[in-house]
């Protein structure tokens, strides 16, 4: 058997040692042959490849982002993309894919699998948002990069008397935000979840001063205001209809400086949270999801995703997986808010 292996979506510490795994088992205890497709869905619906084998995935553990690459293709929104990529598979003797990446990666895969295509999928995301799995690989190095850089704005925060809003990425799941907020003893923590009252942020401004301590702000990407509260801009969407986010969190420094009359700062984690080396629990799932994703492969468990459950790897519809997004329920959130301010 020939099996294609493609990363989605955006980047994250975790990638390589999926793929790594994926190769080491298929090839040593299967015999199969791998290519790997370059830039997420763009690899196949070109044709465009790389050889994977052994020597291709040696030292590539510990190393961050993905050696396939990665993009934001959406061939769904291509006209004749699905035979495309059914001709390109059949004309380099392909039987079937490993995708690996997050909402809009794995719901791609569920449509091909649906159109014929055997397909299996590994949940990639920092968010954190996927359903049917309890945690994604990049998720907990995301949280860690994070919660190291609030620690270290605590003491400049206080040095300087200034308000600090660290704005981190979750579109539409507060994951990050909530557990580097948690970890880092963040006075105020906003997620998308539940829409923030202004009134409510400033309050706990002003009572972390009233104390000589600095506040410091943990707010996500997609977290917004109670309606009328906090004009936001919006920006371009890609091809998956998401729009770019990022603002956040100079508009709430602009606004709690307008109000405190206390000097207040933003700073942007961004990118930084996709980067480097992964932890020790990221690398660790993401090798047993690679060798569980091979496993489904050989047993023809097509239209799965592997994700984790408990303490065991578990094989779920593509469907429950992308049906619906994993979001902070309302228990978690109040958990922190108990330490607010």
């Amino acid at each position: 058997m020939r099996v294609g292996v493609l990363t989605g979506g955006g980047d994250c510490p975790g990638l390589n040692a999926v793929i790594r795994a994926v190769v080491r088992k298929g090839i040593k205890d299967y015999g199969y042959e791998f290519v790997g497709f370059r830039d997420g869905w763009r690899g196949p619906l070109e044709g465009d490849t790389m050889p994977l084998d052994i020597a291709a995935v040696r030292g590539i553990l510990p190393r961050g982002g993905t050696i396939l690459g990665s993009s934001r293709t959406n061939l769904m929104k291509i006209e004749g993309g699905v035979e495309r990529v059914k001709d390109n598979m059949a004309g380099l003797g392909v039987d079937a894919l490993v995708a690996i990446g997050g909402e809009d990666t794995l719901g791609v895969a569920r449509q091909l699998h649906d159109r014929g295509v055997n397909v299996v999928g590994v949940p990639k995301t920092i968010d954190n948002d996927l359903n049917a799995t309890d945690y994604t690989f990049g998720f907990d190095t995301a949280v860690n990069i994070a919660m190291e850089a609030i620690d270290r704005l605590h003491t400049t925060a206080e040095s300087h008397h200034r308000a600090l809003v660290v704005e981190v990425m979750g579109r539409h799941a507060g994951w990050i935000a909530l557990h580097s907020g948690m970890a880092a003893g963040a006075n105020v923590i906003l997620i998308p979840e539940r829409p923030f009252d202004m009134d409510v942020v400033v309050k706990h401004v002003e009572s972390r001063f009233e104390t000589q301590y600095a506040p410091i702000i943990v707010v996500a990407e997609g977290a917004h205001p109670k309606a009328g509260q906090l004009e936001l801009a919006t920006g371009e969407t890609d091809s998956f209809g998401h729009v770019r986010l990022g603002g956040i969190g100079q508009n709430l420094a602009e606004e709690i400086e307008r109000r405190t009359g206390k000097e207040a700062r933003s700073v942007v984690l961004g990118h930084v949270q996709r980067g480097g080396t992964p932890t020790a629990f990221d690398r660790v799932l993401a090798t047993r999801l690679g060798v569980n994703a091979i496993e489904a492969v050989h047993d023809k468990s097509f239209g799965k995703m592997v994700g984790l459950q408990g303490t065991d790897i578990v094989r779920v519809d593509l469907a429950e997986a992308t049906d619906t997004l994993k979001t902070v329920p309302a228990e978690r959130y109040e958990e922190a808010e108990v330490f607010f301010g």
